[in-house]
């Protein structure tokens, strides 16, 4: 039996949050965005080890019927360990508690490991957002907006 366990975050972590989110993508949200997010109320989910330490977390919006994930991110020591599809089956059972018709993210187009994870759970290719992401030096990329339909 594993020791971990999801749990919702507040503010008071957003040093944590931010450390491995600095370490976990190139083009990182700020310790800023994070404390706006949750002061606008955003719901911060996370997986944590037996000493409490975040493995991965999303921070994850609902609202008029819809779910929106909004970051999803594993600490880099811990790819691999199927903690994102742990955090997914979460969030894809909160949207459902929540009486959700649909949960919704955006994905970069060259994320190929994130994508993969979200097709073997069921959504599906919605469309583009062209230029959506930094991608460094003035440059974007293309985010796939993804969708899976709750019944």
């Amino acid at each position: 039996m594993s020791d971990e366990r999801i749990e919702r975050l507040d503010i008071t972590r957003v040093d944590e949050l931010q450390a491995i989110e600095l370490r976990g993508y190139p083009h990182p949200w700020s310790a800023r965005i994070m404390q706006d997010t949750f002061k606008a109320g955003t719901a911060c989910w996370a997986l944590l080890d037996a000493q409490g330490r975040v493995l991965a977390y999303a921070f994850f919006s609902i609202a008029v019927g819809e779910a929106q994930l909004l970051n999803l991110c594993v600490d880099p020591d811990h790819h691999g360990k199927g903690f994102g599809r742990q955090m997914m089956q979460h969030l894809m059972q909160v949207a459902q508690d929540e009486f959700c018709t649909i949960l919704l993210l955006e994905v970069r187009r060259s994320n190929t490991a994130a994508r993969r994870l979200y097709e073997s759970l069921g959504f599906n290719t919605l469309g583009v957002r062209k230029g959506y992401y930094p991608n460094g030096a003035g440059a974007t990329e293309d985010a796939l907006v993804m969708g899976y339909e709750i019944i």
